[in-house]
């Protein structure tokens, strides 16, 4: 027994002096995948990613299959696709969550690293309802909030659960979930960013529900500034959360907010002069820190456009966030919402809408590495 103790400690030492080794002496290098493409697998149109690694290793690229049109109402199913090897080949797509012709969307998955359960966060709201109607309360309907869970990374998931009545205020009338991921901070607590309208105040707000108790139940967390929309979030190494958001002031530019006591309260609204956007979507997600890994990095992606939806660019921060000295281009031409990973080898993914004439042609995961985006000055472990 203690020779095989020793023989098993000898092989992962060495597994892991290879992988070390191999972050390097890795070579630049990024490669592009379109894994929905509009028109096919009886979808007209696919919209909003998500992606997401399973406990096992799987990558989850979810997204809105928008049956007949493009429009953000109608006949919408949540759908998904799996890789079991890094993002090379993709299995069928599979159907989430289809409710008749209702729409099912807003993808925001989560993993709780405790338990191994993937959670999915989702809004609903008839087909029929239009989001003026259901901002105004003038429609048949509004729009609710669900969650489904997976215990075999995504191969099965739960029936969806209606959870709106712990995280939506009865003067809420708009609700989004994500789009994007939710993080599981140091202490447990699962966080899903979030966005909601009121109807009395005319106005749009980003907020985050949460979870103490591994995804049973749900509650409202707190509210930032107005004028803020569609938000990820992320927590920095001093414990402080960074709520980064789509902004409808004047500035087209990105929106910010701070918590210091995990999402209950959050500062006042500010800008980020580096960070231009179009109004739209983006991606926030922490890569490395110098607790577990080699330095503090925070990755960023959007359309970075003041003017139109543009310019798909991925960025890379060693402040938290609060510079963004590196930016490499995955796509020139019309991009929109994007979704960032981390792939067990410790190379980046990022699940994002693009095309030629529209930037909703398709999504691609691109798979790139660090060297590639910081063009060979920087490896992990360097």
């Amino acid at each position: 027994m203690p020779f095989n103790r020793i023989f098993i400690t000898r092989l992962v030492l060495v597994f892991f002096g290879i992988s070390f080794l191999n972050h390097l002496t890795a070579q630049p290098f990024i490669s592009q995948k379109d894994i929905f493409v509009s028109g096919t697998d009886s979808y007209h149109t696919f919209r909003i990613p998500s992606i997401i690694v399973a406990p096992k290793g799987t990558i989850l690229a979810f997204c809105e299959g928008r049956k007949n049109r493009r429009a953000d109402t109608g006949d919408i199913d949540l759908v998904l696709k799996r890789s079991f090897d890094g993002g090379k080949i993709w299995q069928s797509l599979q159907i989430v969550w289809d409710e008749g012709l209702n729409v099912c969307g807003n993808p925001c998955p989560v993993v709780d690293r405790e338990t191994g359960t993937i959670w999915l966060l989702m809004t609903h709201n008839l087909a029929i309802d239009h989001e003026r109607e259901i901002w105004e309360q003038s429609g048949e309907g509004t729009r609710t909030v669900w969650i489904t869970s997976s215990i075999d990374d995504g191969a099965t998931w739960s029936p969806p659960k209606d959870i709106t009545a712990s995280t939506k205020a009865s003067d809420w009338t708009w609700y989004a979930t994500g789009p994007g991921v939710g993080i599981q901070l140091s202490s447990g607590r699962l966080v899903i960013p979030c966005d909601h309208g009121e109807a009395q105040t005319n106005k749009y707000f980003s907020h985050i529900i949460f979870s103490d108790d591994h995804g049973q139940t749900w509650q409202i967390g707190g509210t930032a500034g107005d004028k803020t929309n569609e938000c990820q979030v992320v927590e920095r190494v001093d414990g402080s959360l960074l709520l980064n958001m789509r902004n409808y002031s004047n500035h087209r530019l990105r929106a910010l907010a701070t918590s210091a006591d995990a999402g209950l309260n959050w500062s006042a609204v500010t800008y980020d002069f580096m960070l231009p956007e179009p109004i739209c979507q983006a991606s926030l997600l922490r890569f490395t820190d110098e607790e577990c890994g080699d330095r503090n990095r925070i990755l960023f992606s959007n359309p970075a456009s003041n003017t139109s939806r543009i310019l798909m660019t991925v960025r890379l921060s060693y402040d938290e966030a609060k510079t963004w000295p590196v930016a490499k281009i995955l796509h020139p031409g019309p991009a929109a919402y994007s979704c960032l990973t981390i792939l067990p080898d410790q190379t980046i993914a990022c699940l994002y809408e693009r095309g030629e004439e529209s930037p909703y042609e398709k999504i691609t995961f691109a798979h790139f590495n660090l060297e590639w985006l910081t063009e060979g000055e920087e490896r992990i472990g360097k």
